[in-house]
């Protein structure tokens, strides 16, 4: 598991291109047999993927964490991108076909993924957070879920938002998430801006083709930067930092809060003419 350590706003304003990309952007998330994540200061959130093959994967997780179990102290949400799979949660067998999800409570001990076909893996998604109480685990069928529709085609940014892990759904302890899909022709997100000063956010770019890059702007509102994302990509988005972005092509984003409360549309917006 990968450490990145917390940042100030100052930090970054005169970091390089490269030195900005290694803070904050995760260029490989889904390794075929492995499980890889990445441990971030920013609410001490860890997210990563498991792209189990022809064994089934694992997190075992303790000395890093100071505890006899990954979640021991801790829940954790999966939503899958890649072929069809199953989620095993202290022998509980959970399908998890391809964009559906699953919250898992704190206590689970023994969690273990695995793939129907090894030749189209499933890719599971994860975000886990520090928890305080167990809630129960529920999975999260894509087929039942009524997304919110925002934006328009107008402004570039006609979108269908997917809330997996939300109080309209199940309950969790700080942990919120879910995707939004780009309407086609449409190609901004989040704009206008806005911080989440008391939640940060990690975001995870897909759906995208091998030439498609997608431009995440962060960064206080009078002082952005950006960061270039290819396709399957993860960027760490501070609560100080706005987080909007703009694709080439068609994409799809997974996003994944955490912090003081679990009220989705609790921001603060950043007016046009703040930008910088």
């Amino acid at each position: 598991m990968e450490t990145r350590y917390a940042t100030d706003p100052e930090g970054i304003k005169r970091l390089t291109t490269e030195e900005l990309r290694n803070q904050f952007l995760v260029e490989k998330v889904f390794v075929p047999g492995e499980v890889k994540l990445t441990y971030t200061h920013h609410d001490r959130m860890i997210f990563g993927g498991a792209t189990p093959t022809d064994k089934a994967l694992t997190i075992k997780l303790d000395q890093e964490l100071g505890v006899n179990y990954f979640l021991e102290r801790r829940e954790l949400g999966i939503i899958n991108i890649g072929g069809d799979g199953f989620v095993v949660l202290d022998g509980e067998t959970y399908e998890i076909n391809h964009r559906d999800g699953l919250y898992v409570g704190k206590g689970t001990k023994d969690i273990q993924f695995r793939s129907v076909n090894a030749e189209k893996p499933a890719k599971f998604y994860l975000n886990s957070t520090p928890a305080h109480h167990k809630y129960p685990t529920v999975k999260l069928d894509i087929n039942k879920m009524t997304p919110l529709e925002k934006g328009e085609p107008e402004t570039l940014n006609e979108r269908k938002i997917y809330q997996y892990i939300h109080p309209n759904n199940c309950e969790s302890c700080q942990l919120q998430m879910g995707y939004t899909v780009l309407g086609k022709g449409s190609a901004w997100n989040t704009m206008p801006a806005h911080t989440h000063e008391r939640r940060m956010e990690v975001y995870l770019y897909f759906d995208m083709d091998e030439e498609t890059r997608a431009f995440h702007f962060m960064g206080q509102p009078e002082e952005t930067r950006h960061l270039v994302l290819s396709n399957e990509q993860a960027v760490i988005s501070p609560s100080w930092s706005i987080h909007t972005g703009v694709a080439t092509n068609n994409y799809t984003f997974i996003w994944a809060m955490c912090g003081e409360n679990i009220t989705y549309d609790d921001m603060d917006h950043v007016e046009m003419s703040q930008l910088r």
